[in-house]
């Protein structure tokens, strides 16, 4: 049996189980994976919650939650169909961007708060030096994620066309 772009509904069943798993073995919760990899699979990238409840076989409310968590990555975004009530989620085409560069407001609150640790420790204490170690690693994980993202743009436009 097969769906309508010719593709076996199992085969893509089974992939979407096997990219959540390994979303799930890097950190993610497993229903945001879920729903995640059945967005991702899907042609037009985008999927109604009962679209997803049903190929997911979960209820709305599970549908729901993931949808909130990874809308709050910024991996996902909600829309409305026009003329009705009901919500579509879509996946960013350029998800991964999306959620790594929002990051960066994580690590700048991060090293905030690392500078008043080596503050409040004390900068020639072992533990102010461990902070201060602590904190130059993330500047420097900062400034590689800004010119990284930048050489993905680059790349990007030279093999998909620019966007």
């Amino acid at each position: 049996m097969t769906d309508v772009a010719g593709r076996d509904p199992e085969a893509v069943s089974k992939f979407v189980e096997s990219f959540a798993a390994q979303l799930v073995e890097a950190g993610m919760q497993r229903m945001p994976a879920r729903v995640f990899a059945a967005l991702l699979s899907s042609d037009s990238g985008t999927l109604t919650s009962a679209e997803l409840g049903e190929q997911l076989q979960v209820s709305a409310a599970a549908v729901s939650g993931a949808v909130r968590y990874l809308a709050q990555q910024h991996m996902v975004a909600r829309e409305r169909e026009p003329g009705s009530r009901r919500e579509r989620y879509r996946v960013h085409s350029n998800q991964w961007y999306e959620a790594l560069t929002n990051r960066e407001a994580v690590l700048k609150r991060w090293e905030g708060a690392l500078r008043e640790g080596v503050t409040s420790l004390g900068a020639d204490t072992p533990a102010g030096r461990r902070m201060a170690e602590t904190l130059a690693f993330f500047e420097f994980v900062d400034g590689e994620i800004a010119a990284m993202m930048e050489r993905w743009r680059v790349h990007r436009d030279r093999v998909f066309g620019a966007s």
